[in-house]
């Protein structure tokens, strides 16, 4: 037998002991017990799942939940009524609780565990993690109280089962208080999330089986409260004229909610988290991953899974395992995305071993379904008939070029997710009118406050994209450096010429502003670029002047802040709007504090007296992440 890492054998070995979302299927030590970071990689890629899935998954199996606490509450209430010892009463009390976990239904407090441990890793953001609790509870409060209505109208219970009923409810929402309701819910948290932790060591269902079947069988036995089977009582005891709606979810549903998520998230999950190392994430899905979520994103994004480090479908695996400089091209339509194809073709052409990743992303409409119908087969489908034109273009430009067809409800935000997945070294893309320049960058405002770009973009307003002459207003900074980079390409590829411009405020600053040019354009490879100096000081106006002779505007994003742009006009799109010429917006991922982008001026300091030829004076402009040119 061959020890070669492509051995047929130990690829079965590896399929058997690996699920395809690599998470481990059985011990690494001993095949039959897993270790504290095993189950908490188990643990993860089931939360993955849970938590991208669709609204409509989420809340249809959070109703079944729901609609299965009837069956415990049922039992519950039955068995109590035809028995007076309190132990065969709640012998029947898990059933639906088994139902719910081994069948795979989602529970709120089930919940408290495998989402939360993805959250606490940073791989899905705090919004996210909230709106899978809201949907899955409102699933199981609709199915508890769809429950509640046919044990109430349905015949179900007999008089004397009835009245059992109705004082195992009451004995919580009138004969237990608040803080007693709280401390008692927060056990029973524990107990949950507890099972679900140990569901996930269980290699067998009959482990599990049992497993849940002894923890619930605790709830009622310690006189513990579980939220929704208590939401479930309140809604019955409502129905039946016993309670007021609203005395019944302030003081009995609300301290059992707040205390099974205390329960289960800090007791639980948070101390199983904090009993693993740092190989808990070695696994398939999230192999390669070198950053989590930024704090503005955790707190404020709507990242999750496989959302943010998805699993590759076989295109983009090829593409992230290529060691090549590689541009993504996003088209919506193969035969008018052309000119903006050839342009990225060109600039990718500069680099060693380069290839260019054309995505056409097809909008599809709120009503298709993409995912039954074969409706996403069909629109690729005809979307690569149409594609000869691209092909063409690698042949003409000498790139390499692969094409992915993408068919999606929110098209604008599958780019950044896009690059996200396969991480290409530049995108370059159409804006819309609609979409980006409203906010003068390249994401919407709210993703521009929580996301950090993936790669450089470069976004191109497509008046003939003619790339002969190229104007690049700048006061330093990485986005006029990508700017010029762009710029420094086409350069070599088309001949273009290329157009430095400085703006100062008087003819006083002249020297200063020469000598920051002449090292800047040295620093940027473009030497040989034709340098102005506008001393107006009025910079909106020196590029309108300056763009009269060009075809392309090269500046870069506005690094003022979201509310400072509410608060006054953005010069970008004075500069888009009125030069006749294209016009490029060149962004890098910045690194700004949540407070920058939301309140940032974008103000540099404009003293340059001690700017000297040949040097470049980190205060005017060298690495300081500001607006070009927008001071």
């Amino acid at each position: 037998m061959s020890d070669s890492p492509s051995d047929p054998e130990d690829s079965v070995r590896e399929a058997v002991e690996r699920s395809r979302s690599g998470a481990p299927a059985v011990g690494e030590v001993l095949r039959d017990r897993f270790s504290a970071d095993e189950v908490f990689q188990r643990v993860v890629a089931a939360a993955d799942e849970e938590i991208t899935s669709g609204v409509r998954e989420l809340f249809f199996s959070a109703v079944a939940a729901g609609f299965a606490i009837t069956i415990t509450f049922l039992l519950y209430a039955s068995l109590s009524a035809a028995s007076d010892n309190p132990v065969i009463g709640v012998m029947l009390y898990p059933l639906g609780f088994i139902y719910i976990i081994i069948g795979g239904y989602q529970l709120y407090t089930e919940n408290t565990l495998p989402p939360v441990a993805l959250t606490i890793e940073r791989l899905a953001s705090l919004p996210t993690l909230l709106r899978h609790w809201l949907i899955v509870l409102t699933g199981n409060f609709t199915g508890g109280a769809i429950g509640a209505v046919a044990l109430a109208y349905g015949g179900v219970f007999d008089a004397k089962t009835s009245t059992k009923a109705i004082e195992l409810a009451e004995k919580g929402a009138f004969e237990t208080g608040w803080w007693s309701l709280f401390f008692k819910a927060v056990f029973a948290g524990l107990i949950v999330a507890g099972v679900v932790w140990v569901v996930f060591s269980a290699t067998d269902t009959v482990s599990r089986l049992l497993v849940v079947y002894i923890a619930f069988l605790a709830i009622p036995l310690g006189n513990l409260f579980h939220v929704v089977v208590s939401f479930t009582e309140v809604i019955y005891l409502v129905l039946l004229d016993r309670l007021a709606l609203l005395p019944g979810l302030t003081g009995f549903v609300l301290p059992v909610l707040l205390g099974n998520t205390l329960g289960g998230v800090v007791l639980v999950t948070v101390v199983n988290y904090f009993q693993t190392s740092e190989r808990r994430l070695e696994n398939a899905r999230f192999e390669g991953l070198s950053r989590r979520l930024t704090l503005p994103e955790w707190v404020f994004g709507r990242f999750a899974g496989r959302s943010y480090v998805p699993i590759l479908d076989s295109v983009e695996a090829t593409l992230v395992g290529e060691d090549r400089y590689r541009v993504m091209v996003p088209i919506t339509n193969p035969r008018t995305d052309t000119e903006l194809v050839e342009l990225a073709a060109r600039i990718a052409g500069q680099q060693e071993n380069a290839t260019v990743h054309v995505v056409h992303i097809i909008q599809a409409p709120e009503q298709l379904s993409l995912v039954s119908g074969g409706n996403i087969e069909r629109i690729e489908a005809e979307s690569s008939k149409r594609m000869q034109d691209i092909y063409a273009l690698g042949e003409k430009c000498d790139v390499d070029i692969t094409v992915t067809s993408l068919a999606s409800h929110h098209a604008f935000e599958e780019i950044f997710d896009m690059a996200r997945r396969t991480q290409p070294e530049l995108v370059a893309m159409e804006w819309g009118d609609h979409q980006l320049w409203h906010a003068a960058r390249a994401e919407r405002p709210l993703d521009e406050i929580t996301n950090q770009l993936p790669c450089d973009f470069a976004i191109f307003k497509d008046r003939g994209l003619d790339p002969s002459d190229i104007l690049i207003p700048t006061a330093g900074g990485p986005d006029s450096g990508l700017s010029a980079e762009i710029a420094a390409a086409l350069q070599s590829a088309v001949g273009a010429s290329v157009t430095l411009l400085h703006v100062v405020d008087d003819p006083s600053e002249t020297a200063a502003g020469e000598a920051f040019l002449d090292s800047w354009a040295a620093e940027h490879d473009l030497a040989d670029a034709e340098q102005i100096v506008d001393t107006g000081g009025d910079i909106e106006a020196a590029i309108k002047r300056a763009a009269d002779n060009a075809t392309l505007v090269a500046i870069g994003a506005t690094e003022r802040g979201l509310i400072s742009r509410l608060a006054s006009d953005s010069l970008h799109l004075d500069v888009v709007n009125e030069v006749e010429c294209s016009v490029l917006l060149a962004e890098r991922p910045s690194s700004r504090s949540l407070l920058k982008r939301l309140f940032g001026s974008g103000q540099r300091d404009k003293d340059r007296s001690d700017i000297t030829p040949g040097s470049h004076n980190a205060k005017t402009g060298g690495d300081d992440t500001v607006a070009d040119p927008e001071e």
